[in-house]
């Protein structure tokens, strides 16, 4: 009961804590110079360090962000980096991943593995009468990298050891990464007496199988920090596992240890069982971790945006799309604090204004189907909207390259012209040339399948390619060339300028 006692007066007090900082951070915007807070987090392989660097290098030089209305008006007079406002988050190391990109030998910059942060600062003149009468003001864009796989730990929050482990096994029957982990499940009984050697061992196996599904394009891997666990490793708060209630993981029974059926195990296991103490690991993980990282930088989030590798998820077949489509509903949800009480309680009244969904590698595809790419991406938002019954956000879809790496080209085949993409291989710097399949136009012929448990695409044969940044010489004012960046710019601040 004192416990309990804390525990409401320690979220009082916080809630106190952050309706003062959220007022004052009104009052301080309103008065002086205003605060955009832009999130960008994505699903494994999409680009977030790339995206960052690319977009603050062609905000420093403007000359190729045309579509950002701001640049195209002449009403951004200067921009320049300024020191970030929360010295107790990394600093994004922009100079270091400009230099990767541009440099004589371009290459990727290593990818995202924990919160940093950076403040663009944009001097930037008021449309008409006012901009003569006021002058120009200062602008600021706090850009707050964070890993997807914790943005879809949100999902944990208002669900039970006990659901949370239900649906996993539901995935893992239908995926062959899981096999091992299943076995390792099957040796044992949540209603055995715990034994840490053997929480070791179901954690690894299942940390296991959730890099191997991560690699094979899956999107919804939780716990997030399974796969980047940084200082925790090795930690109880990452030593659990998921545990079968009523069977195996192969259909079989599972069995207590005194031989009784294991339905209904959650509610009979005993105080040293392993099944709870995996529940109370489970509950310090969401307590210990998932809640205070949205605490302290989620919910001051002001504009977000969610890379995807869609090309990647379709190139991988009908069940990785499937299960972007759910990690993409679930991440939704995580905008819309109205229907979770833990959300409700966080944001206070606080809600991400805009949320950008942006299919990154649009260079991977000659432009005449990139519409093609955009409607896919559309449609798995419209029914993740749907699913996850969200409103209030502006929500956007967009397919873009922050960096383009590859040129257009065209070639003759079967008698056939394709048209396609050029590129530097990335392991072995050949050059290389790429027709990823024709996108339907309608992407019902890709979600239908994909929703009806289809193994395989029935009609095409999608290809990708890992192509290497290629080398730069830059004009002068001009950042590194993009698709579309501008356009994702102006939807995401252009009318904060």
């Amino acid at each position: 009961m004192v416990g309990r006692g804390s525990r409401v007066i320690g979220e009082l007090a916080d809630s106190l804590a952050r309706r003062v900082d959220n007022l004052a951070g009104s009052v301080s915007q309103a008065l002086m110079e205003p605060v955009i807070r832009v999130g960008v987090t994505g699903l494994a392989r999409a680009g977030k360090t790339v995206f960052i660097t690319s977009l603050v290098a062609n905000l420093l030089d403007r000359g190729r962000m045309g579509g950002l209305a701001g640049e195209a008006q002449g009403r951004i007079e200067a921009a320049y980096l300024q020191p970030q406002p929360d010295d107790t988050v990394a600093r994004f190391q922009f100079e270091e991943h400009l230099a990767a990109l541009t440099g004589p030998r371009p290459q990727w910059p290593s990818s995202t593995r924990a919160v940093s942060e950076l403040r663009l600062s944009l001097r930037v003149r008021p449309r008409g009468v006012l901009g003569g009468l006021s002058g120009a003001r200062i602008v600021h864009i706090d850009i707050v990298d964070y890993p997807g796989e914790w943005l879809l730990d949100l999902g944990l929050m208002e669900k039970s050891y006990a659901q949370w482990s239900g649906e996993v096994f539901a995935r893992l029957r239908g995926r062959a990464q899981g096999g091992d982990f299943l076995k390792a499940a099957a040796a044992v009984s949540g209603g055995d007496v715990f034994a840490e050697p053997v929480a070791q061992a179901l954690a690894a196996s299942f940390t296991g199988y959730l890099c191997a599904a991560r690699d094979a394009g899956y999107s919804d891997c939780t716990p997030g920090r399974f796969l980047l666990p940084g200082a925790l490793e090795g930690s109880p708060v990452l030593t659990f596992a998921p545990l079968d209630q009523g069977g195996d993981g192969n259909g079989t029974a599972d069995r207590n240890a005194d031989g009784t059926n294991g339905k209904g195990l959650a509610k009979r296991a005993g105080r040293k069982s392993l099944w709870r103490e995996m529940e109370r690991r489970y509950e310090a993980y969401k307590a210990q971790v998932v809640r205070p990282f949205f605490r302290e930088h989620f919910a001051k989030i002001d504009r977000q945006v969610v890379l995807i590798d869609a090309l990647g998820a379709i190139h991988q077949g009908p069940e990785a799309l499937e299960d972007m489509r759910g990690a993409m509903s679930d991440i939704l949800k995580a905008f819309k604090p109205g229907q979770n009480a833990f959300l409700k309680r966080l944001f206070l009244g606080r809600r991400v204004e805009k949320i950008l969904f942006a299919a990154t590698k649009a260079d991977h595809l000659h432009h005449v189907q990139h519409a093609a790419l955009t409607g896919i991406v559309e449609a798995l938002v419209r029914e993740a909207s749907d699913r996850a019954g969200f409103a209030g956000a502006e929500v956007r879809a967009m397919s873009i390259a922050a960096l383009r790496a590859t040129e257009e080209a065209e070639m003759r085949h079967d008698g056939e012209r394709l048209q396609l993409v050029r590129g530097r291989l990335l392991d072995s710097g050949r050059q290389a040339a790429l027709y990823a399949g024709a996108l339907p136009e309608d992407p019902a012929k890709l979600l239908q399948p994909a929703r009806q448990g289809a193994q395989h695409w029935l009609d095409q044969d999608y290809q990708i390619m890992a192509f290497a940044p290629a080398v730069l010489t830059l004009a002068r004012g001009d950042g590194p060339p993009h698709i579309r960046l501008d356009r994702a710019a102006e939807f995401l601040i252009g009318d904060r300028l």
